[in-house]
C-alpha cells in the first residue's frame, strides 16, 4: 500500500495518510482528510508499507490559495491564542496554553493547554464562541502531550520519540529504570517533559527476562559447596560477580549454573 507520510508543523510527529491514487512527491503540500476535518499538510515521503488498518486520505494537491489561507489562519491562531490568555486571566483560570489552529474548513478552533488541576473552562468557551462563531475545542493536555505538540530534541540526541514516532504514549514506570539496572538519577531517567523516558519501555519485556536467569545484588548463593554473596551483575551479557568466603571476585556467567 502507497502511504504519505503528511507533517502538519516543522520537525513535528509524521502521521500517515492513504496516497489514494494522487501524483505526490516529497516536499508537496496537499490538502488530507482528519478526525479533525480537512487539513493542509507537507509530504515527507511517500512509500510502500503493509498497514494492516483504514487511513484516512490524501484529498487533493494543495493550490497556491489553499497555501495562502493556511498562511492567513496561522496568523488568526496566534491572535487566537493570545485572546484566550487575555480571556483566562479576566476569568481567573490558571492556564498555560500550548498552541492554537483553526482546522482548514475554518469550522473549528483548537486550542491546547496545560494546567496543575482540572479547569473549569466552560466560560472561557463561551467568550471565545460568542468572537468567532465556530466550534471551539480546549483540551486539557499533560507535560508529556506538550512535548509531542512542540517537539525538541532528547538526551540521545535524536528527535523526542513522542513527537516523531510513536503513536501513543504508554505508561512508563519506576520500574522500568530497576530493571535495567540504571542509577535513580532524574537527570539520567527523565526526558524533556520532565517525566520518565518513553525509551524505559523499549526492552523491559527482555530486561525482564534477563533477571529471571540471574540473582539479584547482595542475595547469596551457593559456589563450590560455599556461600557467596552477589556483588554486581551485568544483565545484557548475562553474567554477575560473587565474593567467595576468601574475598575473591569471581565472575559466573548465568548458563554455566
Amino acid at each position: 500500500m502507497l502511504v504519505c507520510g503528511v507533517l502538519f508543523k516543522d520537525n513535528g510527529k509524521i502521521y500517515y495518510f492513504d496516497k489514494n491514487n494522487i501524483d505526490v512527491k516529497d516536499k508537496d503540500y496537499v490538502i488530507v482528510d482528519t478526525e479533525k476535518g480537512e487539513q493542509l499538510g507537507k509530504i515527507a515521503y511517500v512509500k510502500d508499507e503493509n498497514i494492516n488498518y483504514e487511513l484516512k486520505k490524501v484529498i487533493r494537491l494543495a493550490s497556491k490559495e489553499d497555501y495562502n489561507k493556511y498562511l492567513k489562519s496561522l496568523k488568526e491562531s496566534k491572535e487566537a491564542i493570545k485572546y484566550a490568555k487575555k480571556c483566562a486571566q479576566e476569568l481567573k483560570l490558571d492556564m498555560q496554553f500550548v498552541d492554537a489552529s483553526f482546522t482548514f474548513d475554518e469550522k473549528q478552533l483548537i486550542i491546547n493547554f496545560i494546567a496543575d488541576e482540572r479547569i473549569d473552562f466552560r466560560e472561557l468557551v463561551k467568550k471565545l464562541a460568542s468572537k468567532y462563531k465556530i466550534r471551539i475545542d480546549l483540551h486539557q493536555i499533560g507535560v508529556r502531550d506538550k512535548a509531542k505538540e512542540l517537539g525538541g530534541i532528547g538526551p540521545c540526541g535524536r528527535k523526542l520519540c513522542c513527537s516523531s514516532f510513536l503513536q501513543r504514549l504508554d505508561t512508563i514506570t519506576i520500574n522500568m529504570a530497576k530493571n535495567q539496572n540504571i542509577a535513580l538519577n532524574p537527570n539520567k531517567i527523565n526526558g524533556s517533559c520532565g517525566r520518565l523516558l518513553c525509551c524505559l519501555s523499549y526492552e523491559d519485556d527482555n530486561y525482564i527476562e534477563c533477571r529471571k536467569k540471574v540473582p539479584t545484588i547482595g542475595s547469596t548463593i551457593k559456589y563450590k559447596g560455599k556461600e557467596a554473596k552477589i556483588e554486581s551483575i551485568d544483565l545484557l551479557n548475562m553474567k554477575y560477580t560473587i565474593i567467595n568466603d576468601q574475598g575473591e571476585e569471581i565472575t559466573i556467567f548465568a548458563d554455566e549454573q
